[in-house]
């Protein structure tokens, strides 16, 4: 294991490195990022024991325009591979299933993304291994937060085999900006990424028989109200697939299942002021599929950008996250106090507490529980 994480950090320094010396040059067809994030978490009250792990994930993304190559006009490519290692807590040691790491996944060196896409006029076609999360059910607000929860919705990660981090799939985008305010996006992925197990790079890209398909649309449209940006996002997902019955003979070879849902998203600055602002955001969404693990969710939140330090350059968050469990389980709440600060132009630093109410849900048997949490950010 200390040879993935020595050879995952050296790939980051050169990357960085190279990164740094071309990144004022904007005509430059070629774009390298590199980052490396690290979660010190200690479990301090009730869940499932008290104790410490480190994790962290090493990311190297690679952008290629092929307008300014001088190639074709509109088309992009990009790369991205991360290296995960460490600790599991939420597994391990809180019991928490909203997960209070968003970096949590265990030892993988792999392909996050790899796609390539093209704009046609106002609509622009992706195609290609996709995160589904970094164009559909995000929140600008929600971002700042540790917890999975903001990220994406459990009502999404909780029912579905969803190509997420950290496992993603084969999937074709397509945004229409039908004004510059607001955008109608539609995808449809693969319904189930093949595992890590039988796909440790995932690399390996192949639809499998039940397999089925998830499909997503989101309208997103912006706002300003009295003078001040708002972002506001509606959207429906669906989600197929086959399991061959080799049960019960008198039922039909194999059962057909799907799960569905809805969710909207709210993000809004209502003060500003210099370099100072506060903005606040709500996310929710249902799923009635007699499946769904998660049928109801519910995040809310408030961040206060420039108050704590001189350099107004900190982001001060409070956040609840409530989801509700299917079949009468009950369900969990975590409350998340965090604090982000730029110690300099590349490194932040976050503090973190998260107080999390019922893991697991009613039928766990785990206390509530308290998570401390020191992130550590470098992106070059």
């Amino acid at each position: 294991m200390k040879k993935i994480y020595t050879l995952a950090l050296s790939l980051f320094f050169v990357t960085s490195i190279i990164a740094q010396t071309s990144e004022n040059n904007s005509d430059d067809p070629l774009l390298l990022e590199a980052s490396y994030t690290c979660d010190n978490v200690s479990n301090l009250a009730g869940g499932i024991k008290t104790g410490y792990g480190y994790l962290g994930m090493a990311t190297i993304r690679i952008g290629f325009d092929t307008e300014k190559a001088g190639l074709w006009k509109g088309g992009q490519l990009f790369v991205n591979a991360a290296n995960t290692h460490g600790a599991t807590p939420s597994a391990d040691l809180l019991g928490d299933m909203q997960v209070a790491s968003n970096i949590e996944a265990g030892n993988h060196t792999y392909l996050q993304e790899f796609w390539l896409k093209q704009a046609v006029g106002h609509v622009e076609l992706t195609v290609g291994l996709q995160d589904l999360n970094v164009e559909f059910a995000n929140s600008e607000h929600g971002a700042l937060f540790l917890n999975s929860s903001f990220g994406i919705l459990p009502i999404i990660s909780g029912n579905v085999a969803a190509p997420i981090f950290p496992l993603t799939s084969l999937g074709l985008t397509a945004k229409w900006n039908i004004t510059e305010k607001t955008s109608w996006l539609n995808a449809a992925y693969d319904g189930s990424p093949t595992d890590f197990d039988y796909n440790p790079h995932n690399i390996k890209w192949e639809f499998v028989s039940g397999d089925g398909l998830l499909a997503i649309s989101e309208l997103q449209q912006s706002l300003d109200i009295v003078g001040l940006p708002g972002t506001y996002k509606l959207g429906i997902y669906s989600h197929s697939h086959i399991v061959e019955n080799n049960f019960n003979s008198t039922l039909a070879d194999s059962l057909n299942y799907n799960t569905f849902g809805a969710y909207v998203y709210a993000d809004q600055k209502v003060w500003a002021q210099a370099e100072r602002s506060l903005g606040f955001f709500v996310q929710a969404g249902y799923s009635p599929s007699k499946i769904s693990v998660n049928n109801a969710y519910i995040g809310i939140g408030a961040n206060l950008t420039g108050m704590l330090s001189k350099a107004k350059d900190d982001v001060l968050g409070l956040a609840v996250a409530h989801e509700n469990f299917n079949n009468g389980l009950g369900s969990e709440t975590t409350i998340e106090l965090t604090w982000q600060k730029q110690l300099f132009r590349n490194i932040f630093i976050q503090p973190d507490l998260q107080y999390i109410i019922k893991p697991s849900g009613k039928n766990s048997g785990l206390e509530n529980c308290l998570a401390g949490i020191i992130r550590l950010g470098l992106a070059f």
